[in-house]
């Protein structure tokens, strides 16, 4: 059983220090070049599908989340408000009042819509000391997030394509959900907004799982709230489930904010604001992803996808060209053949070039799994990984 805090170390992905804080970790440079891929590659999928992309501070005014709501239901996993002026600044604890906001911003028309905005963004969570650990459990989350504003007679087919977005991007990031949970209101709890709406909000996140053919378990007290969600669990390296994404429907936001777009009539009505994260934190998806893979990541997000291996003092530009061609290289010099080999054992590919190689403008191929190609031109072997890598494959040979 791996486990993602060890492996992380290891293998030079992140790591913490006191003087930073607890629940602060830092992304190490092979770490950063992974997560690096994996941003890019869900903000390709998203553009593709209509998201426009955007940037927000990090911090609001204690009044944006009194009139959200997260101060009167959420206020005790947010930092305290930080007294500058005559404000009171908060740490986001999640995105959604500044999206209302970018929504807000101009007037809408009901030929924008639906209207997708998405963010890699920064929001903080006060998490008890207690809790914390690696990447699982953090202060500081970089959060693949988005929100999608739509007439409520769209909301149910919004949230189906959502659905159908996540299982694209947990196969090309090798995840393997466990369930599907429809997290409903519980006794307790505090929620926002009145009955109708949240029987309204759960019959659309029904109508959506039906359609996309999905089983789930509905689960009570797990709503957000502002509203029901669906959330896909994945199984950790010690059997626990674990969030890693989440759609959700939300009347109550809207409203706070009174968001509005014109309709078909020229009359004001209120959008539908559809929370979700098809990745969920890029610290728990790695906290996850490195623990699937034990390290030995896909060649489209490896940290370094081909080390280069010269016998005897080679001499070749192979490195450089892979490096030209935008592989991540690594070249080794040092140590007998067999332990460089070893030491490269989580590398997708390892270029093995002799005298002979060299002189022939050739290298040998040897895969992670121990198959080894016969020597074949550098720009081929390039060509060849770099094939894999935008296949965005789990296989090693295209």
């Amino acid at each position: 059983m791996y486990d993602h805090r060890r492996l992380g170390r290891e293998l030079d992905l992140f790591d913490s220090d006191p003087l930073i804080g607890a629940g602060l970790p830092f992304w190490l440079p092979a770490g950063a070049a992974a997560r690096r891929e994996v941003e890019s590659y869900l903000y390709e999928l998203e553009r593709r599908n209509g998201y426009q992309h955007v940037y927000s501070p990090a911090l609001g005014k204690r009044q944006l989340y009194e009139l959200s709501g997260h101060l009167a239901n959420f206020a005790g996993d947010m930092f305290p408000p930080m007294p500058v002026g005559d404000d009171e600044l908060v740490l986001r604890p999640s995105m959604c009042p500044h999206h209302a906001l970018i929504f807000k911003a101009r007037q809408r028309s009901y030929r924008e819509l639906p209207l997708r905005i998405a963010e890699l963004g920064q929001m903080y969570r006060q998490e008890r000391s207690g809790v914390l650990g690696g990447l699982s459990r953090v202060r500081s989350i970089a959060l693949n997030d988005s929100h999608v504003f739509c007439p409520a007679d769209q909301a149910s087919a919004e949230v189906a394509g959502v659905l159908r977005l996540m299982r694209e991007a947990h196969a090309a990031l090798g995840l393997r959900p466990a369930s599907f949970q429809l997290s409903l209101r519980g006794p307790g709890k505090k929620y926002g907004g009145p009955d109708a709406v949240w029987v309204r909000a759960e019959a659309m996140l029904r109508d959506a799982l039906a359609a996309e053919g999905i089983p789930y378990a509905e689960v009570a007290g797990e709503a957000a709230f502002y509203g029901p969600k669906i959330d896909v669990q994945v199984l950790d390296a010690a059997g626990r489930e674990w969030t890693i994404a989440t759609v959700q429907v939300d009347f109550h936001q809207p409203e706070r904010f009174e968001l509005s777009f014109v309709d078909a009539s020229g009359a004001k009505a209120r959008p539908v604001m559809v929370h979700r994260s098809l990745a969920g934190s890029m610290e728990r998806l790695f906290g996850q992803l490195i623990e699937e893979h034990g390290g030995a990541f896909p060649v489209w997000y490896a940290p370094v996808q081909v080390v280069v291996l010269p016998i005897a003092g080679a001499r070749s530009s192979f490195a450089q060209e892979a490096i030209a061609a935008g592989l991540r290289v690594e070249e080794r010099w040092d140590g007998s053949l067999g332990s460089r080999i070893r030491a490269a054992a989580k590398v997708p590919y390892l270029a093995v070039i002799g005298a002979r190689e060299a002189a022939d403008g050739l290298v040998s191929l040897r895969l992670r799994d121990g198959r080894q190609l016969d020597p074949m031109p550098g720009a081929e072997a390039i060509a060849l990984i770099s094939a894999v890598a935008a296949a965005h494959s789990h296989a090693l040979l295209p």
